[in-house]
C-alpha cells in the first residue's frame, strides 16, 4: 500500500523547513524564491497532491459554494445547475447540492445543513422561504437568488421578466390570429406561475379578446398536468385552437394529450411553452417557446459569487436577463372560422 506523501517528505527533498513548504504552498506568505522553486519542484517530483479541506482550514474558506434548488431531477434546475458547475469551473470551488422540493420546511433545512458545513456563499434556485429568512442568510453569508425577486435583496436577485415572456408567447398566438387560446398555468404560490398567468391575460386584454376563466388550468410544471389539462377541455366541449403552458414540461404534456385524442400539432392547435429546454428543439414538432437563460443564470450566479468572495467590494449589481421567444414548427395561422 503506497503511503501519502506528506509535507514533512516535500520539506526533506527540498531541504526546506515544514514552515517554509506551508508558507510556500499556501501563498499568503512571501518565500524566497530559489526556496520557493525547490518545494514546487519537489512537489511535483513525490506526486504532492494538498488536502483541499487543509488548506481550506488555514484560508479560512471551504472552498465550497452550497446550492438549494428545488427538484433535481427537473430538467429546468439540471440547466440551471450545470451553468453553476460551468460557472465555478477552475476556481477551486465545488458546489454542494441540496434539495429543497418546494416546501419549506424542507429548504430551511437544507440551508441549515448548508451553513454547518460552513459553504463559502449559496445559490438558492426559487423556493418558498419568506423575504426575512433570506435576508437573515444573506447577512450571514454571499448570496445569490436565482428565479426570484426577494424584497430588500435587489442586489442578490437574477430573475428574468416572466411577465414579459408570457406576454410575449401569448400575443404571438393572437398575431398568428388566435383567440381561444387556453392557458395551463403552473402552481399559484409560486411567483413564475403567477407572473406568467398575468402576461398572458395582458396579452389577451391589449388585443381586445376577453379573457375567460374556463379556458384556464391549474398545473404542477410537470408534464402529467398538461395531459390532465386537455383532458379538462375536451371533456367539457371546451373550444380553443391554441394553447399556451407556463412550461416546456407542461407543454410536452399537452401535445401528448392531443395526440392522443386525434388532434396534430400545429394543424389542430398551436402550442407554446415556456423555459427552451434542450429537448424543445427536438420534439415532433420543434416546439415554439420563451427562452429562459437557465444555464446562462446558472453560470453567472456563480461567477458573481466567486467576484465577492475575492473582492468583498466589488460592484454587488446582477442584471435581469433579456427574454425571448424561439419560433419553430408547433404553431401556425389560425383556421378561418
Amino acid at each position: 500500500m503506497t503511503r501519502n506523501v506528506t509535507i514533512r517528505d516535500i520539506a526533506r527533498a527540498a531541504g526546506v523547513s515544514i514552515s517554509t513548504v506551508s508558507r510556500a504552498l499556501n501563498g499568503q506568505v512571501p518565500v524566497a524564491p530559489d526556496k520557493r522553486q525547490r518545494v514546487l519542484d519537489a512537489t511535483r517530483r513525490l506526486g504532492y497532491e494538498p488536502n483541499a479541506a487543509a488548506q481550506g482550514l488555514v484560508r479560512g474558506r471551504t472552498m465550497t459554494v452550497g446550492v438549494l434548488t428545488q427538484d433535481i431531477a427537473s430538467p429546468f434546475y439540471s440547466e440551471v445547475s450545470r451553468g453553476i458547475d460551468a460557472g465555478l469551473a477552475g476556481s477551486g470551488y465545488q458546489p454542494i447540492f441540496v434539495n429543497g422540493h418546494w416546501e419549506i420546511q424542507d429548504e430551511a433545512a437544507a440551508i441549515t445543513a448548508l451553513t454547518r458545513r460552513q459553504v463559502d456563499a449559496v445559490i438558492v434556485l426559487g423556493g418558498r422561504l419568506d423575504a426575512r429568512q433570506l435576508r437573515d442568510l444573506h447577512a450571514r453569508v454571499p448570496l445569490v437568488v436565482v428565479g426570484r425577486q426577494v424584497p430588500g435583496l435587489d442586489d442578490a436577485c437574477l430573475s428574468v421578466d416572466n411577465v414579459q415572456g408570457a406576454f410575449l408567447a401569448t400575443t404571438h398566438l393572437l398575431q398568428l390570429g388566435h383567440r381561444r387560446i387556453a392557458h395551463v398555468a403552473g402552481i399559484p404560490s409560486q411567483r413564475d406561475a403567477v407572473d406568467r398567468l398575468e402576461g398572458y391575460r395582458l396579452a389577451l386584454a391589449e388585443a381586445g379578446v376577453p379573457f375567460d376563466p374556463a379556458l384556464v388550468f391549474e398545473g404542477n410544471f410537470n408534464e402529467a398536468s398538461g395531459i390532465q389539462a386537455v383532458e379538462h377541455w375536451l371533456g367539457r366541449a371546451a373550444h380553443f385552437s391554441a394553447v399556451f403552458a407556463a412550461n416546456d414540461q407542461m407543454a410536452y404534456g399537452v401535445g401528448l394529450g392531443l395526440y392522443r385524442r386525434g388532434m396534430r400539432v400545429p394543424e389542430d392547435v398551436s402550442l407554446v411553452g415556456f423555459d427552451d429546454l434542450p429537448a424543445s428543439q427536438f420534439t415532433l414538432p420543434p416546439l415554439t417557446t420563451v427562452h429562459h437563460p437557465a444555464r446562462e443564470m446558472g453560470e453567472l450566479a456563480a461567477r458573481h459569487l466567486l467576484a465577492r468572495l475575492n473582492d468583498p467590494g466589488a460592484p454587488a449589481e446582477l442584471p435581469q436577463l433579456p427574454i425571448t421567444l424561439s419560433v419553430r414548427e408547433s404553431v401556425r395561422f389560425a383556421r378561418s372560422p
